[in-house]
């Protein structure tokens, strides 16, 4: 018969079962108190968010949603408080239930700001996507299905994914991880272990198990800013319907082009700012100043970045040559 060898074995002669806990049970425990700690300090900065009023009369749920300063400015998704009317309900896990209005949506980032009608409330702290790296613990906590205060935990999985909004327009740099999601996650924050808002839970996929995706909390802190200081956020609308298509070969080669694809202009519309800057129909927009746009995801990305500044410069493929189009932007 063959000896057992045990695997996390017995310490200075120890029996195993007895003496030091295994490795095995001292990371558990780190594990356990690591989320224990995170729920503690902001379960009470997380709430449900509900319309004001149902069709019967009473509140209905929709999703989740955080806190981010004491002065009841919270975060939650577009989806979320789409159809509420501009009002709401926030419930604290506490009970407390306060009236609040929405301040501002995104929908190409299915991100919304509300405010609650409250001081000196529980908030959160927004943390730096940027620093995420797979494997890294990862806190949800929301009201799946109604159930209020409920937390799950994973790791997450990978960084930078593509997502689409349900305005078409792709959100970038999107979080996937494994904690555990359902219908009334949406707009709950996803924590790191030291309690800081990484990303703002959305989407999963209902036929997979263990794939649910954030917006990184680095996009929810442009788009806060932005909705608190103007009430929209600012994006460059060129005004031109375009397509993806490729680069004839000879051409690309023949210019020092670096990529195989440029977006075509299909159409220009008459008010629009392409219209006014002298965008043509079917001019093949191949840049925006030194950043390639191999499609049409890429220039949408560029002008919606919070990087944009005063003016830009498309540079176009018309009539067999590089044309470099100044654009004025409208602020």
């Amino acid at each position: 018969m063959h000896a057992l060898t045990w695997l996390n074995g017995p310490v200075n002669g120890d029996a195993p079962g007895r003496g030091r806990p295994n490795r095995d049970t001292e990371l558990l425990d780190a594990y356990s108190q690591a989320v224990v700690g995170v729920v503690e300090s902001v379960e009470l900065a997380v709430v449900s968010v509900e319309a004001d009023v149902g069709h019967d009369g009473e509140p209905r749920g929709q999703g989740s949603g955080f806190f981010v300063t004491p002065d009841g400015y919270l975060l939650t998704n577009d989806h979320v408080v789409e159809h509420i009317g501009g009002r709401a309900i926030v419930t604290l896990s506490d009970g407390r239930r306060i009236q609040a209005r929405v301040i501002g949506s995104d929908p190409a980032t299915d991100l919304a700001v509300l405010r609650a009608n409250a001081s000196a409330l529980p908030f959160v702290e927004i943390g730096d996507s940027e620093s995420l790296r797979p494997g890294q613990l990862a806190i949800a906590i929301g009201n799946p299905l109604g159930f209020q205060s409920t937390v799950s935990a994973g790791v997450i999985s990978a960084i930078g994914r593509g997502l689409r909004a349900r305005n078409g327009r792709l959100i970038d740099n999107v979080i996937q991880h494994t904690a555990p999601l359902n219908p009334g996650n949406s707009g709950g924050p996803l924590l790191d272990s030291a309690a800081r808002v990484v990303g703002v839970n959305t989407a999963i996929i209902a036929v997979a198990q263990g794939i649910g995706f954030a917006v990184p909390s680095d996009t929810a802190g442009w788009v806060l800013s932005e909705l608190l200081a103007h009430g929209r956020v600012r994006r460059i609308t060129l005004g031109i319907t375009g397509t993806t298509e490729p680069l004839p070969k000879q051409v690309a080669r023949a210019l020092g082009l670096p990529q195989p694809n440029g977006v075509r202009v299909r159409e220009v519309l008459a008010d629009g700012l392409g219209a006014k800057a002298g965008l043509r129909k079917h001019d093949v927009i191949v840049a925006v100043g030194d950043k390639p746009t191999p499609h049409v995801d890429a220039l949408h990305r560029y002008l919606g970045s919070k990087n944009v500044g005063e003016s830009l410069e498309l540079k176009l493929l018309r009539d067999g040559r590089v044309h470099v189009q100044p654009i004025e932007l409208p602020w």
